[in-house]
């Protein structure tokens, strides 16, 4: 039997070699997303040994199945960061928004303690206001019970005389002169305040007519204290007009002269507590009846029980 050998040729060892599955394990491909031209022709018909373009080692549709799934990789990939940053702007976001609200209720709380600060303050004025005016009133209250003491003791007719002459307008008439003085006793009772005292004009009256006036001296009285206060009442040349009809036959014969006489005055007592805060006022209206007799001229008349206080 005759064994027929053929030689193979290189070439046909080539396309053998070629058409072959090699057997060497897969080399691994490498895939960029943006490739250069010389990229692409490498990767479009690989790199033999030989150099040739004719060696080309990836199918087609194998080609396309990688590059599918790459972009698909990428298109998850690209996803997946996307979701990812739009989770950490979702979160930033959410973040600053719970800053916000912290700063706002920050903001009110802020503003809540100033409030608040405030209607303490307003609060803690007007408790001040209303205890002051209560311990005000008390004060006052207690210095209204401690009136002061007032006393007329007596009354000194030093001299009296009715003489002819004439007014201001020369009409004739008879002309009057008094000289008198009143002694007064002052006492205040008070425990923490003194008193400034006054007194209007004392007048002594003969019915509707003025015939003497005097003004006693403003003076302090200290707490718990008492004076006598001596006050000096004058009349000079008072025209009668026929007013004192009861003397008119008697100008020579003065003691037997008796002419009744009102004395009017009205005394103040202003007492200061803390300082000028509290104030406390007395007034006494006082109306003494008395009788000037000639024959008693320069003696006191007691006016102790006789005068009237208001």
């Amino acid at each position: 039997m005759a064994v027929t050998m053929h030689a193979k040729s290189d070439s046909e060892v080539t396309s053998l070699d070629a058409s072959s599955p090699p057997r060497s394990p897969r080399r691994p491909l490498y895939y960029v997303q943006s490739p250069s031209q010389h990229d692409a022709e490498k990767m479009s018909y690989g790199s033999s040994p030989l150099g040739s373009p004719h060696h080309y080692h990836c199918s087609p549709i194998h080609h396309s199945r990688e590059s599918s799934t790459s972009r698909f990789s990428a298109s998850v990939k690209n996803s997946k960061h996307a979701s990812a940053w739009k989770k950490i702007h979702r979160d930033l976001e959410l973040r600053a928004g719970a800053d916000a609200e912290d700063d706002d209720d920050d903001d009110d709380d802020f503003y809540n303690a100033a409030d608040g600060r405030v209607r303490l303050y307003l609060c803690l004025a007007f408790a001040f206001v209303v205890l002051f005016t209560v311990f005000s009133l008390i004060l006052w209250g207690a210095g209204r019970s401690y009136k002061p003491k007032i006393i007329v003791e007596n009354v000194v007719f030093r001299s009296f005389n009715i003489q002819a002459g004439m007014d201001q307008t020369g009409v004739p008439t008879d002309m009057l002169s008094l000289n008198s003085t009143i002694r007064i006793s002052y006492r205040n009772p008070a425990t923490f305040f003194g008193v400034h005292v006054s007194s209007t004009p004392v007048e002594l009256y003969y019915y509707q007519l003025k015939v003497a006036s005097g003004q006693m001296k403003e003076f302090y009285q200290s707490r718990k204290s008492q004076r006598s206060v001596v006050m000096v009442v004058l009349g000079h040349q008072v025209p009668l007009y026929g007013g004192v009809s009861v003397v008119g036959g008697a100008k020579d014969h003065l003691e037997k002269v008796a002419v009744p006489l009102n004395l009017t005055f009205v005394m103040r007592s202003r007492g200061y507590i803390l300082g000028r805060l509290v104030k406390v006022k007395f007034l006494k209206s006082i109306r003494c009846p008395v009788i000037l007799r000639g024959d008693r001229l320069a003696k006191p008349l007691k006016l102790v029980d006789s005068c009237i206080y208001k």
